[in-house]
């Protein structure tokens, strides 16, 4: 992992138009807020959040050999804007790392290692004003690559395996080249979010308003709320987001229909709450945005973040849908899920 880079989001114009995310723009408007503050205290405030953000050099390590980046003729009004507008892919992880005494504190396994408990590749229209959320069951059984590691080392191929080993097997840059193998679409950015940075997040937005159709009774992630409306602090909706066993049969799939409820709750919370005429309330958001965030060295500077928040100021809650890809039980294991075909081929395809 390495310190960013300062690059600023490339314009890689180019995608098909008709779909709708906006996860990062919980995060680059938040912080592009930090700009009201005043004096000497903007240049601390902005080296502080600087500072926050960890990235990696996905690029650098995956080399040449991967999906190309669509290309298309931009539109006048486009190439009018300084703003980037092209469409974009970006691989959001919540990463269910336990390192750090305050990822501990919020549960899970060892903190010798970290899994993938949450991906979801976030696609964005060329014009930026809709998006698709797009979520992998993190039990799926995929063909992992071979993933480059340190000191020019490298994974082995591995078939039938889980898809969140990939991030566990070879972090984020494995991550990456598996989604990249499973999807043909190409990931212009990389995005991880730990356990602690999520609650963070939450809590300084005031918490989240989010309505459930079932009672949850979850004892692993400690989560009991009856069927209904919920205003969920931090620590809730953290829970709320890692359920699988109160609900459902219990799979990940059923996890992930909460998850993506949780999206769009934090999207409606951060449009109603207004950062710009609080500034103390602003900085909380961006710090705790920060604080948790690992990047590509692509996003890895507050102003890369900044740019991307701001080319993404016309896409709103409405214009976002939210999928997860078609699966169907694995014939080898009734626990574990695989790709339908031709489904999933042709989600994958719309996102080029």
């Amino acid at each position: 992992m390495t310190r960013h880079e300062g690059h600023g989001e490339q314009d890689d114009t180019g995608g098909r138009g008709g779909r709708r995310p906006r996860v990062p723009k919980v995060v680059g408007l938040a912080l592009a807020g930090v700009l009201v503050l005043g004096g000497g205290t903007v240049g601390w405030a902005y080296w502080h959040l600087d500072h926050n953000i960890r990235s990696v050099d996905i690029n650098g390590a995956l080399g040449d050999g991967r999906p190309a980046r669509p290309m298309t003729i931009p539109s006048p009004s486009a190439s009018a804007s300084p703003l980037p507008s092209g469409s974009l892919n970006i691989l959001v992880l919540g990463s269910d790392s336990r390192s750090g005494s305050a990822n501990r504190k919020l549960g899970g396994g060892d903190s010798s290692g970290a899994r993938s408990d949450t991906a979801m590749v976030v696609h964005i229209d060329a014009g930026r004003t809709r998006a698709t959320v797009v979520s992998i069951p993190r039990d799926t059984l995929v063909t992992r690559p071979s993933c480059p590691l340190s000191a020019g080392r490298s994974t082995a191929v591995a078939y039938g395996a889980m898809f969140n080993t990939a991030y566990e097997v070879g972090g984020p840059v494995c991550a990456v080249k598996t989604v990249e193998s499973i999807t043909g679409v190409r990931m212009d950015h990389f995005m991880e979010a730990d356990f602690s940075g999520f609650a963070k997040l939450v809590d300084a937005l005031g918490g989240v308003d989010v309505t459930t159709g079932q009672d949850i009774h979850d004892a692993d992630s400690h989560l009991d709320l009856a069927a209904g409306a919920h205003h969920l602090d931090g620590t809730q909706a953290l829970a709320l987001a890692r359920t699988r066993h109160g609900i459902g049969d219990g799979s990940d799939l059923g996890r992930i229909g909460l998850q993506q409820k949780l999206v769009k709750a934090l999207l409606q919370q951060m449009a109603s709450t207004s950062l710009l005429t609080d500034p103390a309330r602003l900085y909380r958001v961006a710090d705790a945005a920060t604080a948790g965030l690992t990047t590509d060295t692509g996003l890895g500077s507050l102003n890369a973040l900044m740019s991307l928040g701001e080319s993404l100021k016309a896409l709103t809650a409405d214009h976002v849908t939210t999928v997860m890809m078609p699966v169907v039980t694995a014939p080898s294991d009734p626990n574990r899920v695989i790709a339908k075909e031709p489904a999933a081929s042709a989600l994958w395809a719309s996102l080029r």
